[in-house]
């Protein structure tokens, strides 16, 4: 690949780069250039398109560059239109990840000027991009999320001794008291978990349908790994793969597992399973700074790396600030916390496909 940093880069001196939206023969050839381009994540992938579009109703505006007939960078992009939440084009919501993905600096410039034209054109609040790396140091930027990620050691044992002693001590809990991990092939005990947990810290529950989509879509991609203890749920965990890469993207256990430390045990079993079938990144995903989420992964021995949330503002004046932290929801959250759980569960979705 042709670094973005050289921009006298061999490719950019071809044909001149054309830019279009994804089409569906294009499927292939997209999902193939971001398994192969180092900068790309698992949220490039094209099957995003089809879960945002089929799970929440929203407008999907995937960006295809291409240079002499071939893919030179790509660019999802999802606009979200809400009468609370405003209206907004970003890459990519509901994604810890997103933003442009090229081979050389004019395959760069071209997908960010589409952008840019597309949220004009579309006349939202902002444009924004979720990037592992700051691209743009005079756009408005939000300094909130971090993300955690660490090698994984070739040696089951070797990865329990690099987790810090406090937080191996929970670990070996969960072992000793006799937690199983299983693989489920479905995602309705993972439900069963996730939405519990959720719904003890006041947030809004994504629907079923969305998380089956997420696993029709993805295939062996997309797996859930269940806790139980004697036959009842603990925890579960939805996990994505990448290359050589696992992310555990959404979890959750019952009101019982901390008492037998089944998160700990869950993330443990992920972890040692991955060792197992060779995989060399355990991506513990994007937290906010200053939360409880950020907290335990950094027990684990996680070290932050800052997440870049860049904004090209079109009609707000400001950064977009949507998010549980926010003192003006705080009273939202409470009352969240006090609805019976079937309640949230029917109403939440129609929140929370707004919030990105």
């Amino acid at each position: 690949m042709n670094s973005l940093s050289d921009p006298h880069a061999p490719a950019a001196l071809g044909a001149a780069v054309t830019v279009r939206a994804l089409e569906a023969p294009d499927l292939a050839r997209w999902d193939a250039y971001v398994a192969a381009h180092p900068e790309a994540t698992f949220f490039h992938r094209a099957g995003w398109k089809r879960v945002i579009e089929d799970a929440f109703g929203h407008r999907t505006h995937f960006l295809l560059a291409e240079q002499d007939g071939e893919v030179a960078g790509v660019l999802p992009l999802a606009e979200i239109r809400s009468l609370l939440f405003g209206h907004s084009l970003g890459s990519l919501p509901f994604c810890a990840y997103g933003g442009i993905v090229a081979d050389h600096d004019a395959a760069y410039r071209a997908l960010d000027a589409a952008a840019q034209a597309l949220a004009q054109q579309l006349q939202v609040g902002a444009l924004e991009y979720r990037s592992l790396a700051a691209r743009h140091g005079d756009w408005p930027t939000k300094d909130l999320y971090v993300t955690f990620r660490k090698p994984i050691e070739p040696e089951p044992e070797a990865n329990m001794n690099a987790i810090p002693r406090k937080q191996r001590a929970m670990v070996r809990k969960g072992i000793k008291a006799g937690l199983v991990g299983e693989i489920d092939a479905g995602t309705a005990r993972f439900f069963q978990a996730y939405s519990a947990s959720v719904h003890r810290l006041g947030t809004p529950v994504f629907s079923r349908r969305f998380f089956q989509l997420l696993k029709d879509e993805f295939g062996d991609d997309c797996e859930v790994l269940t806790i139980t203890l004697d036959g009842r749920v603990i925890s579960s965990v939805m996990s994505f793969y990448f290359r050589d890469e696992v992310l555990p993207y959404y979890g959750g256990g019952v009101a019982t597992a901390r008492a037998v430390a089944g998160n700990d045990f869950m993330y443990w079993e992920l972890m040692r399973r991955a060792c197992e079938r060779g995989l060399r990144v355990f991506d513990f995903g994007r937290s906010k700074r200053g939360t409880g989420s950020f907290d335990f992964k950094k027990n684990w021995g996680f070290e932050p790396a800052p997440l870049h949330y860049e904004y090209f503002l079109v009609r707000d004046r400001t950064v977009p600030e949507i998010n549980p932290l926010n003192p003006k929801y705080r009273l939202f959250i409470q009352a969240w916390k006090k609805l019976p759980l079937a309640l949230a569960n029917a109403i939440g979705p129609h929140i929370v496909k707004n919030l990105g």
